[in-house]
């Protein structure tokens, strides 16, 4: 989005932490310590041309990682950023940009980006990809009580301060309206269909596994998280270990893969890779006939999974785990095959019957695709952002 902003000819700062996720442990080459800033003096990437005024710089900020993230963890996790970056976001002041743009999580950031805002005569933006006050209590992640009661009267309090909300889903915003955002505003994730696209060949990453062509993959590919309910996906593979036309792949990192690891062993038909850079997305996104969503009930319309863009956009069919009524159940409606949350048995037989069925795969495969183009294209989404950035100076 910073690199896209800077090409239409804006002026963009960016303050981050270092790159740790999904591993949870900071990427080689970057510390979790150090305050570090890199000027890009815009340095285009091939293929786009030059927009006059353009410019971005990006400072990273020292972050606390836990390797084992808890609830009480994660808090300090996110506390340990808001604090490092405040100074550096005080002195943006002086800058006086037009708008501050915040994104939670974390909502612990929320407070200095509106206090700069004002303090520069900037509007204040919050937009929320996640709603993690709901997710760590409803989720169980944090103890309930007293302590939510204070977390949602200080999460309303924010809310009503900043001059434009926005979320990633319809649902999401429904959930914003009970927390009295009145009019907020539709800010979906996107893909960029141009990099990510069905191909006319055989996947790579296929040919490198030494997978053959009449195998049909079930791919998941994403976080390992602990409260994702990830399991699903490991007994749904025990219940189809008899069917040797089917390989499940799990692809990805995080604080689950050892546990999911531990639970497949003995199991023939599937496998674990680790993440793929960024150069093979398409190649790995194509690899999987089926992709895989599972979800946990407790988190249907708390989060929306920026993965199902992917999957989308790479032309396959999805088989998702999510209760009727939710975001991610009408997304996928008609472009795959959606189960209960939870039900093992449900989603190896919706597994199984896509395996056997070619002409339903390519049917939903088509339609994903198609939606994605529609609705999801990096260009469109992020046209109409920058139109809501220029009406909220406005």
């Amino acid at each position: 989005m910073a690199w896209w902003l800077a090409l239409q000819g804006h002026q963009v700062r960016v303050v981050v932490a270092p790159p740790f996720y999904p591993e949870w442990k900071v990427a080689k080459g970057y510390s979790w310590w150090r305050f570090t800033r890199q000027k890009t003096g815009f340095v285009l990437p091939k293929r786009v041309p030059a927009i006059a005024g353009g410019d971005l710089s990006v400072c990273r900020c020292p972050i606390w990682v836990p390797a084992k993230p808890t609830g009480i963890k994660r808090i300090l996790h996110f506390v340990s950023f808001a604090l490092c970056s405040f100074p550096v976001m005080l002195m943006q002041c002086f800058w006086r940009p037009n708008v501050v743009l915040v994104i939670e999580p974390t909502l612990f950031c929320g407070p200095q980006a509106w206090l700069v805002a004002r303090l520069s005569g900037a509007r204040a933006w919050l937009h929320i990809q996640d709603l993690e006050v709901d997710a760590a209590f409803e989720m169980g992640l944090l103890p309930s009580g007293l302590l939510s009661q204070f977390a949602y009267a200080v999460e309303r309090f924010l809310l009503r301060r900043f001059d434009q909300v926005s979320t990633i889903s319809v649902n999401m915003l429904t959930r914003l309206k009970a927390k009295g955002v009145a009019k907020g505003v539709l800010f979906p994730n996107w893909v960029d269909t141009e990099a990510i696209f069905p191909l006319s060949r055989v996947s790579s990453i296929r040919q490198e596994l030494g997978l053959s062509d009449d195998l049909v993959v079930a791919l998941y590919s994403g976080n390992m998280a602990t409260k994702q309910g990830l399991e699903i996906l490991i007994e749904a593979a025990r219940s189809l270990a008899g069917n040797a036309s089917i390989r499940f792949i799990i692809c990805g990192d995080g604080p689950a893969k050892a546990r999911l690891q531990d639970l497949a062993l003995g199991l023939d038909n599937i496998m674990f890779l680790p993440l793929q850079p960024i150069e093979k997305l398409n190649d790995l996104l194509n690899l999987g006939d089926i992709h895989l969503l599972p979800q946990l009930a407790d988190v249907a319309d708390l989060v929306m999974p920026s993965k199902l863009t992917g999957m989308l956009a790479s032309g396959r069919p999805v088989v998702a785990t999510a209760a009727v009524g939710t975001q991610v159940e009408e997304v996928v409606r008609g472009r795959g095959i959606i189960v209960k949350p939870g039900d093992i048995l449900a989603l190896a037989a919706a597994v199984g019957a896509l395996a056997v069925n070619s002409e339903m795969r390519q049917k939903f495969g088509q339609a994903a695709r198609e939606y994605a183009l529609a609705n999801l294209s990096k260009e469109a989404v992020l046209r109409r952002v920058e139109s809501d950035l220029v009406a909220v100076l406005r």
